[in-house]
């Protein structure tokens, strides 16, 4: 017999959703990987120090480590990495976190009962590296094996490094497997430009494709791609331009087995499906061919109002891959919720396959099967094989092994809300959900029969990224305890269309704000959540939202910054290569428009800020710097608002040590609990908060 639940304030739920089962639960799982029968996928561990381990599942179902202990499978090319391995004809190929050489491992078969990790201390055989101890940088790797080369990005940090303000030289680079390359670091293919990703060689080795941008633009405002004849001896021929520009994103170009080019452009405001069936190439050595599509055929292959496409935040994305000649396997986003189908190339029929996901990601294909990460507002992220002719799913790994019950999980609401302009915003809203409770009866600030729950806004990252519907327990961790959640897309999210994503040129700081104050309101009006106790928090881009909502506004009553920006002219100078210029088309041209930076920074117009902020902040963070979040606690404290810092040693931008992720959570928490006045359901050691004295106790 299920019991009553028992009357409780929001906020003081006891929950089984504890914040060690949200660090066992912040295992990430990316970039997932196929060869042969063999299924490899990229495992972030919080209990290892954050360390990124590729894991491998053999086609006799044992799982192991695919990369030494001690090694970290990590690149730092643009800072936020990605693509740091590839594995083809039995040997692993990656990027070491610590010294970011590139390193050779042959895969070995060991003794693994299905889905359990090995030992991480079992002594395998040790790695190989293949280039040399400098300050360079590798990423997004393509075997060329007839030649004996990997083809990949480089970044080279050793004139950046000599403290004259050189920017780090991005050049496409082919290193020896052997080792060969070990002195000199590889030859240069590709060079000239701000930067390159995707190098794809053809299946016959005869054409290398590339995608090249340059400063201001960001990958996701205008790129191009190109492709060149490959010479017998690996150098490049004439390069011929064949789709992008200032205004159109070209994302993930993949060869297929009869020799055209698929990619995905967003020239119709959406990110479709192309296919680019090639000209002639030959010509004089260094020839540059004309940049007009008349030297090959582009065909468009899907024309959706969908995005098959994302930012290219990091290497090695994919959201497609090429099951067999003319059939595409790939993932779509409408709504801000992922679809998996099969694409005729011939027919461009399009078919949903019945898969329980809403949240799509590295797919990845071979003959007759796909693998990807899925998940959804039920299931936790998921590496997935899929056997596209029985249409059977097998489960290889979770990124929590935690069973809850129904009564725990709040399930992701779609929300379309009212804002500025007459125009409508998006997200996801998760209402308080725990069988133990009940609201308790009205108190001071509910005005009605029952207590409405407290509400926390989540500002997502990036700015150009997307909140998606996956069972997160970070999530559950407040829900269960009886918050609500609402998760925004605001302008300038990705997945609902170019347009939507340029809503924030020029306006960041403004826009986003706009749709996280109106979301709350909305909620509120809606008789959904307690006016009276709003918060808002946010990492990166999204602690920047987070600050400037609290500060040039007054909707909320307290928030949390993890890591994000209070300075933008302080970010303008001091940031890296890859976003030194994003800057220029969020908010506009430095020095320039010096005063929109001013007027933007949170920094600058303290005194306006009157409510409780808690700032958490990595020390060794090379994009958003200690001294943003530092420069704003000093100016609170002066101004005697109520301000806690907390800050971790060793952790850079995002945190990953389990120990930091545990006290950041229940910190948190913590400082809720102070400024809206509910009790603790279990201890945590407490946070020192500055002038905690005028923090005010709810009835």
């Amino acid at each position: 017999m299920t019991s009553q639940p028992k009357s409780a304030p929001y906020g003081s739920w006891k929950s089984p959703v504890t914040s060690e089962l949200v660090v066992a639960g912040s295992l990430t799982l990316s970039a997932v990987l196929l060869d042969g029968d063999n299924v490899l996928w990229m495992e972030g561990r919080p209990a290892e120090g954050g360390r990124n381990v590729l894991v491998r599942r053999a086609p006799d179902e044992t799982v192991a480590d695919a990369i030494p202990p001690g090694f970290n499978a990590r690149s730092r090319v643009h800072e936020y990495g990605g693509g740091a391995a590839l594995v083809a004809d039995g040997s692993v190929y990656f990027s070491n976190f610590a010294d970011q050489r590139l390193y050779r491992q042959a895969m070995e078969s060991r003794d693994s009962a299905p889905g359990v990790q090995t030992n991480p201390n079992q002594p395998p055989q040790s790695a190989d590296p293949l280039t040399p101890a400098l300050p360079l940088r590798y990423a997004d790797a393509v075997l060329d094996a007839s030649r004996g080369k990997l083809v990949c990005v480089r970044e080279d940090h050793r004139e950046a490094s000599d403290g004259a303000g050189h920017e780090p030289v991005n050049t496409i680079v082919a290193v020896r497997t052997d080792g060969g390359s070990a002195h000199d670091g590889g030859e240069v293919l590709v060079s000239g430009n701000d930067f390159y990703s995707s190098p794809r060689l053809s299946m016959d080795g005869r054409h290398l494709a590339w995608i090249t941008w340059r400063h201001p633009n960001m990958p996701w405002d205008g790129t191009e791609l190109w492709v060149a004849q490959v010479e017998s001896d690996g150098t490049l021929g004439p390069a011929q331009l064949v789709a992008g520009g200032q205004e159109e994103s070209i994302f993930q170009p993949e060869w297929s087995p009869d020799g055209d080019l698929y990619f995905v452009s967003d020239r119709t405001g959406w990110w479709n499906l192309y296919r680019w069936i090639g000209g002639d190439l030959r010509g004089s050595r260094g020839e540059v061919q004309s940049a007009g599509r008349e030297n090959g055929k582009v065909e468009a292959l899907t024309e959706l109002e969908a995005e098959f496409g994302q930012p290219q935040w990091q290497f090695g994305q994919s959201c497609y891959a090429v099951e067999s000649p003319g059939r595409i396997v790939c993932r779509y986003v409408q709504a801000g919720v992922s679809h998996l189908a099969v694409l005729d190339v011939t027919t461009r029929r399009l078919e949903d396959l019945p898969v329980p996901f809403t949240n799509i990601a590295y797919v990845r294909a071979g003959a007759g099967k796909v693998a990807f990460i899925g998940g959804s507002d039920t299931q936790p992220s998921s590496v997935v094989l899929l056997d596209l002719a029985t249409g059977g799913m097998e489960v290889l790994r979770q990124s929590s092994d935690l069973e809850l019950d129904d009564g725990y999980l709040s399930a992701a609401q779609p929300a379309e809300f009212p804002t500025e302009g007459g125009l409508m915003a998006y997200g996801f809203f998760y209402p308080p959900q725990n069988r133990d409770y009940a609201a308790a009866p009205g108190g001071a600030s509910a005005g009605a029969t029952s207590e409405k729950p407290p509400l926390l806004v989540r500002s997502h990252g990036g700015p150009t990224s997307a909140t998606m519907s996956t069972l997160d327990l970070a999530t559950l961790y407040w829900t269960s305890r009886g918050f609500a959640v609402l998760d925004v897309n605001y302008g300038g999210s990705t997945g609902y269309g170019r347009a939507y994503r340029e809503r924030l040129r020029g306006q960041w700081g403004v826009v986003d704000v706009d749709d996280c104050v109106n979301g709350a309101r909305w909620l509120a009006e809606q008789g959904l959540v307690d006016a009276g106790r709003l918060a808002i928090r946010g990492g990166s881009a999204g602690g920047y939202t987070t600050l400037c909502a609290l500060t040039f506004r007054d909707t909320f009553h307290a928030g949390a910054s993890h890591y994000g920006v209070s300075d933008l002219e302080a970010l303008a100078k001091e940031t890296h290569k890859f976003e030194a210029r994003y800057l220029d088309s969020l908010v506009g041209p430095y020095p320039k428009r010096r005063d929109l930076y001013v007027e933007r920074s949170p920094i600058h117009h303290a005194q306006r800020l009157s409510c409780p902020v808690i700032f958490f902040q990595g020390l060794d963070d090379p994009v958003v710097p200690p001294n943003q979040a530092e420069m704003m606690v000093e100016a609170l404290e002066r101004k005697r608002v109520p301000v806690a810092y907390v800050s971790f040693e060793g952790e850079q931008h995002g945190f990953r040590r389990a120990e930091n992720i545990k006290r950041a959570v229940e910190a948190e928490l913590y400082f809720y609990s102070r400024v809206f006045g509910f009790p603790l359901a279990d201890p945590i050691e407490p946070v020192a908060i500055y002038a905690a004295e005028r923090l005010t106790t709810r009835d």
